[in-house]
């Protein structure tokens, strides 16, 4: 079980090893929302995502009961379309460890090249979550590596909740967050986005925003049980996966709703983003502004907490 304490011995952990992100706003996008948003720019953290955090935790934890048996940390492994690809070869670098990282083969070029760069080695393997699967369980039998999962890990979760904990400690105290919002895939993230409101800020909702091609979490949020979505097809490279029944608990406890959006509704936010706020974010990231953006009337007047994950994006293939 993930306690308050848990974030705050992750937050603890990790905060010598990442940025404390600062909160913005943009006046236009607020004049067009008719909300008051405070975004949380996790896409200036290190490897240029929120999933530095969750990696860091884990790793440095697992660096952590290995000095304490007076052991050397051996090798560490993963599964990922980019972003947590690229937090686990950051984290194994910063203890001195090697990372297999097994990479769907379309995933973006830039994630790739920045996995590599932490000096970690990629697998490549076919674009669906059976054969990531597989190849993990392939690097885990032939190297004894330990597996770091993407998403279904109290660890990773605790790690990713220090974003929300930051959000709600450094924005405006004299009223409330009436709503967090963040993307969800595995639902790491969200688990953690959750959590943190939960303790931190109750009386505030937690509300998702969802691919309509990658919809497996509002499926498996209306229904109780891990559901596929029935298709997968959409710009949101990274949040192709569906939950595990770890994240599902948390996220049917402490989510109030996920909101689905098109496609054309999430490169319309990203585009709005990069040129009202000048930033760079990537189609995942755009994910909740879309949702905000589609049902602005069920946000109108609200003071809105949204997490930016990312802005690994290749510049080669931007859809505007």
């Amino acid at each position: 079980m993930i306690t308050l304490e848990t974030i705050q011995a992750a937050h603890d952990r990790i905060r010598s090893h990442i940025h404390r992100t600062p909160i913005l706003t943009n006046r236009t996008i607020n004049a067009i929302s008719g909300a008051s948003i405070y975004f949380k720019p996790e896409n200036f953290q290190k490897i240029g995502a929120f999933k530095a955090r969750g990696g860091l935790n884990a790793i440095l934890q697992l660096s952590e009961q290995e000095r304490y048996y007076g052991r050397t940390l051996g090798p560490v492994t993963t599964h990922s379309s980019g972003n947590h690809a690229q937090a686990v070869a950051f984290a194994a670098r910063q203890v001195g460890t090697k990372a297999y990282i097994v990479m769907p083969r379309t995933a973006p070029q830039v994630k790739k090249e920045a996995v590599r760069d932490y000096g970690a080695e990629i697998i490549e393997c076919e674009p669906t979550l059976e054969a990531r699967e597989a190849g993990v369980l392939e690097v885990m039998e032939r190297t004894g590596a330990v597996l770091i999962h993407p998403f279904d890990d109290d660890r990773v979760i605790a790690g990713q909740a220090t974003a929300t904990k930051e959000l709600i400690e450094d924005a405006d105290y004299e009223s409330f967050f009436d709503v967090i919002m963040a993307p969800v895939g595995g639902g790491g993230l969200l688990s953690g986005t959750a959590l943190a409101t939960h303790y931190l800020s109750p009386q505030t909702k937690v509300i998702a925003g969802e691919p309509e091609g990658a919809a497996d979490a509002v499926l498996s949020f209306q229904s109780g049980r891990v559901e596929k979505a029935p298709y997968i097809k959409t710009i949101a490279d990274g949040l192709m996966t569906s939950l595990s029944e770890r994240t599902l608990g948390y996220i049917r406890q402490h989510v109030s709703d996920i909101l689905t959006v098109s496609d054309a509704e999430i490169i319309a936010a990203m585009r709005l983003v990069w040129e009202r706020m000048k930033i760079i974010i990537e189609p995942s990231c755009a994910v909740p502004l879309a949702a905000l953006l589609k049902h602005k009337d069920q946000f109108a007047g609200q003071k809105v907490g949204i997490i930016l994950t990312g802005g690994n994006v290749d510049l080669g293939k931007l859809p505007f």
